[in-house]
């Protein structure tokens, strides 16, 4: 029995450690996040929601580099957040209302550096998803930031197309 448990807790680290050989590093970095558009959360305190939706959309900027080679590096720098809906409030309690009118949107800029720390491509952004209720089947509908981590994916593909 100990052996099975040893020989699986290895089998396990070398998985998890040949998934991320392939991914690029990614470097994220929030500016100036008190002048962000709209980061509020209805019943959350602004500094653990903040800190709560940096690094779930810290974390998905990782998954999406996973696509890249992993001599790679891209930098992201963000500059504003729109999040989906807005925080009204309702009676005693601020929750936020999601409609079509409160869009997502995010301004960043980014830098894909090569293994020499040369610049491959660089681009200051601003993503939005106008639509982001109309199109069917949200991939992330169960996740928190769904909405915004779909836009992510959109630009990424765009940007990061292969030729």
């Amino acid at each position: 029995m100990k052996k099975f448990i040893v020989m699986c807790t290895s089998l396990l680290a070398v998985l998890l450690s040949a998934s991320n050989v392939s991914a690029a590093t990614v470097e994220v970095s929030w500016t100036e996040p008190e002048k962000y558009r709209d980061i509020r959360s209805g019943e959350q305190s602004r500094k653990h929601f903040e800190a709560r939706v940096f690094k779930s959309l810290t974390e998905h900027f990782e998954k999406m580099a996973e696509k890249l080679p992993e001599n790679q590096t891209l930098k992201v720098d963000v500059t504003d957040v729109d999040l989906a809906g807005d925080v009204n409030a309702g009676g005693i309690r601020q929750i936020r209302i999601v409609k079509d009118l409160y869009f997502p949107r995010m301004k960043f800029s980014y830098q894909l550096l090569d293994s020499n720390n040369e610049t491959l491509i660089k681009d200051e952004v601003n993503v939005k998803d106008m639509g982001f209720m109309q199109s069917s089947g949200l991939r992330y509908k169960s996740k928190s930031f769904g909405y915004e981590k779909k836009m992510l994916d959109e630009w990424f593909a765009e940007t990061f197309k292969p030729e």
